[in-house]
């Protein structure tokens, strides 16, 4: 019984080592293969780099497959009544004058006519109230921003009547302080205020815009006046019904001329086309 025992032993014992050494056989002969596998693969890829730049396509496909998906980011939603903050309207509900205004300086400034139509509305409004001519305060935007509501000058007036904030900020403060100067319309009605009082100051309205400008005691106010009296006298023929051109025409140049005799010279006549260029200008 013993040696039978001692014989399973024994037996088990042989079983068990060969399982092992082939298994140790095996794993060596692996290794042995995927090196070499390793080996020809680093040298084709060496010796092909189509091959490579392929197999990392690959590669970055499969590992961007393989990426969790972010989850999605929810954009803010929008608020039903932003349109309470806009300023602008439809120029079909303006009467016929003010949207022929809101068009035509729509078409010279590149500036939408929806909004346009809110300040037009609102110079003429404003018009009637202070009894100044509509027309002028547009004029006013026009030259000193051209209707660009966020505008600021180097020395500080801001807006789309170019305000000095720091010189008039006390007047908005019933609208909510100075950042206001920013809302069209404030700016615009804050702006009217400051004219009224360059007007009453100087006594006359070219007066009142060289006070404006800021340019009371200078010897001239750089064209400031010419240019804000030109452009009011437009929108006044837009106003009639009589549209001029969004843009001034170019003088024409001067033809040559020949040199008469003497006798024969007569007094030159002024071009009338140039006569009326200076007078827009």
């Amino acid at each position: 019984m013993k040696q039978a025992l001692d014989a399973t032993a024994r037996g088990l014992r042989t079983f068990v080592s060969d399982v092992v050494d082939g298994f140790f056989e095996i794993t060596h002969n692996s290794f042995a293969l995927l090196g070499l596998a390793t080996v020809f693969a680093v040298l084709a890829l060496a010796a092909r780099p189509d091959l490579r730049q392929t197999g990392e396509e690959q590669l970055m496909g499969w590992l961007q497959s393989r990426k969790p998906v972010p989850e999605a980011v929810e954009v803010s939603d929008l608020e039903p009544t932003a349109i309470e903050r806009t300023t602008a309207a439809s120029p079909h509900e303006l009467p016929k004058q003010q949207a022929a205004v809101a068009y035509w300086l729509s078409k010279k400034y590149r500036v939408a006519a929806e909004p346009l139509s809110v300040l037009v509305a609102e110079a003429f409004d404003l018009g009637k109230k202070t009894k100044l001519d509509p027309t002028l305060i547009l004029a006013i935007m026009a030259v000193e921003s051209s209707f660009n509501p966020f505008a600021q000058s180097q020395v500080g007036a801001q807006g789309l009547m170019q305000v000095m904030t720091r010189v008039h900020g006390e007047k908005y403060e019933s609208a909510g302080g100075t950042l206001t100067a920013f809302d069209p319309v404030t700016n615009m009605r804050v702006g009217v205020k400051v004219l009224q009082e360059c007007i009453a100051r100087a006594g006359s309205l070219e007066g009142g815009l060289r006070y404006y400008v800021g340019a009371a005691n200078l010897t001239e106010d750089g064209g400031y006046a010419g240019k804000v009296l030109a452009e009011h006298e437009r929108l006044r023929q837009v106003v009639a019904g009589r549209a001029p051109p969004t843009t001034t025409p170019a003088p024409r140049a001067n033809p040559v001329q020949v040199v008469a005799p003497p006798a024969a010279a007569k007094p030159a006549q002024p071009d009338p086309q140039q006569v009326a260029l200076l007078g827009d200008s």
